[in-house]
């Protein structure tokens, strides 16, 4: 089995910063992929920011410039940076990863139990 925990959240006021942190761990062969996603009251969770193995990055618009995705292949551990915090950026962040789990080889997608991340104005 996988096992993705996260760390970081908390309550920062607008223009504040935060640093996430999510480490995988158990069978893991191979992480292709690795994102966080975050969901706020009464909305659709939606995809924040996203890394691949080689280092490919892509950003949500709203966070472009502002957020920046990272990753330890070594350690299993993806980062996500947020500076200059909104309001609007308050939600659960969930880390996701797209893993190839060892001995069975088999490719699934696992969640962490997300963190909460609270900007006040």
């Amino acid at each position: 089995q996988v096992q993705l925990v996260e760390s970081g959240g908390g309550l920062v006021q607008a223009g504040g910063s935060l640093r996430l942190s999510c480490a995988a761990s158990g069978s893991i062969f191979n992480i292709n992929f690795m994102g966080w996603y975050r969901q706020a009251p009464g909305k659709q969770r939606e995809l924040v920011a996203g890394i691949t193995t080689g280092g490919s990055t892509n950003y949500a618009d709203s966070v472009k410039g502002r957020f920046t995705i990272s990753r330890d292949t070594a350690k299993n551990t993806v980062y996500l940076q947020m500076n200059s915090l909104k309001p609007e950026d308050t939600a659960v962040y969930y880390c996701n990863a797209d893993v190839v789990v060892g001995g069975t080889w088999a490719r699934d997608d696992y969640w962490g139990q997300g963190t909460q991340v609270s900007v006040s104005s």
